[in-house]
């Protein structure tokens, strides 16, 4: 394969790739990792990265039975990044160039020359490689043993899946590990889910309707090519998240802004506006979603600055306005004016354990301890805010998780102590799934979203 300044060659890909992996396993974000990546060489990295990170378990079991032990960091990622990729018959990500796997491990051996740190493995590399293709199946077989082999998740979460899940664990990790689909929210004060869907026909872009304000692409698009994207005509946003702000309005005091549009709330007529409170905001898909469906007074806050300004570039296109303050949700005293919200919605942080098919590091990431660290802060949260909401207010809770303990046991505790806390009909544990994969759970049947929890908590009236 010949260097082409049009075509970029699989051996820098693959180059690119395991430095994702080195940075994954050194503690560092995907996304973080790809910033660092060149932008001529990303769109091919990241399909490869995020390829590897998928599969990952099985590459490293294969690689155990080709080595001893692991070779140097450098030249271990390399390996397990070419394993990832060929241990299938069809192995090469939907969205990558085509090759044959003699191919990728030529490539892999070119890559491994072609740097510093790895050249005095080239041939290691490639007798490992070369064995594997001789007894790929034999060596596949084996693996079929190893439960993060089969399931590509630490033995750690695996475990604990099946224990809040008895009966869907499988269904959870095997949807884990597809590739989940570009999802819009379309900006009902500008255009409706039946138009833009013609909109995007006329395109030739094919796309479906989910829920009530999502469109799911049949393929990735580049967003800010998409038509209306500068005139905010929609949001990127899991169809699982769309669920958050029409939780928190619902029950809230009916009416609609001018003009009319179907299901959106204002204050009625001699009342005052909603005032409501989108804890940690950024980067402000529900806060512009809650703008979109009510005349509302929101305060978007969070404690970081640089996303806070992410938040108003959001709401900018979309042509949203909403007070955004830079302050710590757990410490309210530093930012509350005192006046008390009619709603909050409290979108936690969490081990993100729910959007693995988005972001397939976040199970190398996470540890187990991770978990018993974020339901306390998770716990600081509720009880710092709930005083804050006005009796007869509405509180929605959510994580994007699919632990029990950052859900159900979480919001179970929290009513237990507080009598003033009524749980409302809420969707509860939402479990990952894709239309690709067998059929739809049953909490599922948009049969596409995300892994999430909601509980909508109302404060008795005193």
């Amino acid at each position: 394969m010949q260097d082409n300044p049009t075509q970029v060659p699989l051996w820098r890909q693959l180059q690119g790739a395991a430095s994702l992996l080195m940075a994954v396993r050194d503690g560092q974000s995907l996304t973080a990792a790809l910033e660092d990546v060149d932008s001529q060489l990303r769109p091919g990295v990241q399909s490869l990265g995020f390829h590897t990170l998928r599969w990952l378990g099985r590459a490293e079991a294969l690689r155990m039975q080709l080595v001893s032990r692991p070779p140097p960091p450098e030249a271990d990622a390399l390996l397990c990044v070419v394993l990832a990729l060929a241990w299938q018959v069809d192995g090469a990500p939907h969205d990558g160039p085509a090759y044959t796997a003699y191919t990728l491990v030529d490539q892999a051996v070119e890559a491994a020359k072609r740097s510093d740190a790895t050249k005095h493995q080239a041939s290691f590399i490639n007798g490992c490689l070369r064995r594997f293709l001789r007894e790929q199946a034999a060596l596949v077989a084996v693996t079929e043993r190893n439960p993060q082999a089969v399931w590509n998740h630490p033995q750690w979460w695996i475990d604990r899946v099946r224990l809040d899940h008895p009966n869907q664990w499988q269904d959870i990790l095997r949807a884990n590990n597809t590739r989940a689909p570009l999802i819009l929210r379309i900006n009902v004060r500008k255009t409706t889910q039946a138009a833009y869907l013609q909109v995007l026909h006329d395109a030739g872009i094919e796309a479906t309707a989910v829920g009530q304000a999502g469109i799911v692409l049949a393929n990735a698009q580049s967003v800010p090519s998409l038509p209306g994207f500068d005139l905010g005509w929609f949001s990127v946003q899991d169809a699982a998240a769309q669920m958050a702000a029409p939780l928190l309005l619902e029950g809230l005091p009916e009416g609609g802004p001018e003009g009319g549009q179907p299901g959106l709330k204002a204050a009625l007529p001699g009342q005052p506006r909603l005032r409501i409170l989108d804890a940690c905001a950024a980067p402000g898909g529900k806060t512009a979603h809650l703008l979109e469906l009510a005349d509302a007074d929101v305060v978007a806050l969070d404690i970081d600055a640089r996303r806070c300004e992410r938040v108003a570039h959001n709401l900018a296109r979309l042509g949203l306005t909403a007070k955004i303050v830079i302050g710590d949700a757990a410490r309210p005293r530093a930012w509350w004016d005192g006046h008390a919200f009619d709603a909050i919605l409290l979108d936690a942080p969490c081990t993100a354990s729910g959007i693995v098919r988005r972001h397939p590091d976040v199970r190398w990431l996470r540890r187990p301890t991770d978990i018993g660290q974020l339901a306390s802060i998770q716990t600081q949260l509720l009880e710092s805010l709930w005083p804050l909401l006005k009796p007869g207010g509405r509180l929605v809770y959510c994580t994007c998780s699919v632990f029990r303990a950052e859900g159900q046991s979480q919001v179970q505790t929290f009513v237990s102590r507080h009598t003033d806390a009524q749980l409302m009909p809420s969707p509860g544990h939402l479990l990952p799934q894709t239309s690709a994969v067998g059929t739809a759970m049953l909490d599922n049947l948009m049969r596409e979203h995300d892994g999430f929890y909601y509980a909508a908590l109302e404060k008795r009236q005193s």
